[in-house]
């Protein structure tokens, strides 16, 4: 009775230790994270990579004509922008510093300010608009009024003041009857560089079918 006894609790203690048994057999530690291969990197030196420069195969290279122009009234504006766009040019204003009035203008006036400054050949009226270089344009066309059978004093700064050399220059003018005189030529002289073209007048209302003849006899 004993030994029955005695057996019978050995099997309840087998019985009861068993979910322990299986619990420790079947526990594993906790798996650990690999770092990206990225982080990898990162964590030996700990600087991040730099990335990589990349260029822009589509970018434009820059226009190499430009339109340079001055007008006072908007006749030599209209010119040029229809040069600018036969040309796909880029399109620059010359703007006196001292925009000129309806007054400045009078030419039948003796002691207007354009009339004073087209009787003395050493004026020099101040630019007012932004400095642009014209460096990089092989081809600049260059127009302007008439004024008193000559170009505006202010072209002459303009000319004075800028390299032209490396590039072919074409001067335009615009007037009701005055051709273009010697004007292109003065202007030839005050920049000495470039390579000078003859010009030509037009009148305000050209059409752009003249303007691309002229623009193709040229090239």
């Amino acid at each position: 009775m004993k030994a029955r006894y005695g057996k019978f609790l050995s099997l309840l203690l087998t019985l009861a230790l068993l979910p322990v048994l299986a619990a420790c057999g079947s526990s594993s530690p906790e798996p650990v994270a690999q770092p990206r291969p990225e982080e990898a990197r990162q964590s030996a030196d700990n600087t991040p990579k730099p990335a990589e420069a990349q260029t822009d195969p589509t970018a434009p290279a820059g226009k190499k004509v430009l339109v340079v122009y001055f007008s006072a009234t908007g006749t030599t504006k209209g010119v040029a922008e229809k040069i600018a766009a036969i040309e796909d040019a880029d399109l620059y204003e010359i703007k006196a510093a001292q925009e000129y009035t309806g007054a400045d203008l009078n030419w039948n006036d003796n002691g207007s300010r354009t009339t004073r400054e087209q009787n003395d050949k050493d004026a020099r009226p101040e630019i007012g608009s932004e400095p642009i270089s014209l460096a990089g344009y092989t081809r600049i066309y260059i127009g302007y009024p008439i004024w008193w059978g000559q170009e505006p004093r202010i072209m002459d700064t303009f000319a004075e003041s800028h390299d032209f050399s490396g590039a072919t220059v074409i001067p335009f003018c615009t007037s009701g009857s005055s051709d273009i005189g010697s004007s292109g030529r003065n202007l030839a002289d005050h920049a000495g560089s470039g390579s000078w073209l003859e010009g030509r007048r037009f009148s305000g209302g050209v059409s752009e079918a003249d303007l691309r003849a002229w623009i193709d006899g040229l090239k």
